[in-house]
């Protein structure tokens, strides 16, 4: 099946939605979730996905939530094609992406981490053009405004910021003009919300619009079935990372610093469902960007597809027990 996937070709894009509805194949019985974490103060999307989405008939349902894997994931493949960031272009990217969002059953709804996912992306790509960029004062503040509206969004993207200033470190020489300007940008959405509710006399509603702090493990992280899918994850992150090792020697300097912000998001978002407890595993799901982009290399990398096959298979089968535990619940 791996083979498929690494040619280039458009009908490629057709079979991403066979295998997104294939893996999440127990949507044909339960139309997707709609997980707002009702109870927990997450941001704004929660409240946009209660009041609007919910109540959506369930094909509508089914037919976005499918929509958002794929234009995440086929924008994630354009994203690491474009930098070149392994050695030939393919779309083994965006299958792994489309696989591994059915490797736990808390990522099979449609959530604010979801969504956001979106802007994880986006703000990646942004980072990748800082290296060299002619003018990286605009792209620096653009990034920031992206950070800062993310946050608003959906509060665990708060440690985005903390990802955004790494990253600069990372990819930049230290110029304190360029981060006040990505500081600049990260703080001026709340200034704009402060403002609003100043001038409409409800300046405490701000406190609503900060994130909260949990430290603790998430609910259900014990789950016998959460385990494979986490034991999986693991070992596609363990093979990716060696086989990216293997071949960052023979990248130049601007892909190395690529895989730079990768490393960054990757060890930043990692604890994300420890920090905001309250965001459950389903916030876990903005760690599945980088993840899908190392474990890309266990794909993509080795000549012969044994190995490559038999990691496909393993997550099938992580992927079935899934499917059978979500239909009995």
């Amino acid at each position: 099946m791996v083979f498929l996937f690494r040619d280039k070709s458009f009908i490629n894009v057709f079979f991403l939605a066979v295998l997104s509805i294939t893996v999440h194949f127990h949507f044909f019985m339960e139309a997707p979730l709609i997980d707002t974490n009702s109870g927990s103060n997450d941001g704004l999307l929660s409240l946009i996905l209660d009041r609007y989405i919910l109540s959506l008939p369930a094909s509508v349902r089914f037919l976005l939530y499918h929509a958002l894997v794929l234009v995440q994931a086929i924008r994630l493949n354009m994203a690491m094609n474009e930098l070149r960031m392994y050695p030939s272009a393919t779309f083994v990217p965006a299958m792994t992406y489309v696989l591994l969002t059915a490797m736990l059953p808390q990522w099979c709804a449609i959530s604010p981490a979801l969504v956001t996912n979106s802007l994880v992306i986006w703000i990646f790509i942004k980072l990748s053009r800082l290296y060299n960029h002619p003018s990286p004062k605009t792209l620096l503040f653009n990034t920031g405004l992206i950070a800062g509206l993310s946050v608003i969004c959906y509060h665990p993207m708060a440690i985005l910021i903390g990802v955004v200033l790494f990253a600069l470190a990372v990819v930049r020489p230290f110029r304190l003009a360029e981060w006040l300007v990505l500081l600049i940008g990260v703080v001026l959405p709340y200034y704009f919300v402060l403002s609003a509710l100043y001038l409409s006399d409800r300046l405490p509603a701000i406190a609503s619009m900060l994130p909260d702090f949990y430290l603790g493990l998430p609910a259900g992280s014990n789950d016998k079935i959460l385990l494979w899918g986490l034991g999986y994850l693991a070992l596609m992150l363990l093979f990716g990372l060696f086989f990216w090792q293997v071949s960052i020697g023979r990248m130049v300097i601007q892909i190395r610093k690529n895989w730079g912000v990768m490393m960054v998001l990757l060890l930043t978002l990692l604890p994300v469902p420890f920090i905001f407890q309250l965001g459950g595993l389903e916030s876990g799901l903005l760690v599945l960007i980088p993840i899908s982009a190392f474990a890309t290399n266990a794909f993509a990398n080795p000549r012969n597809l044994g190995l490559p096959n038999l990691l496909f298979i393993l997550a099938l089968a992580v992927i079935a027990m899934n499917n059978w535990h979500l239909l009995k619940n």
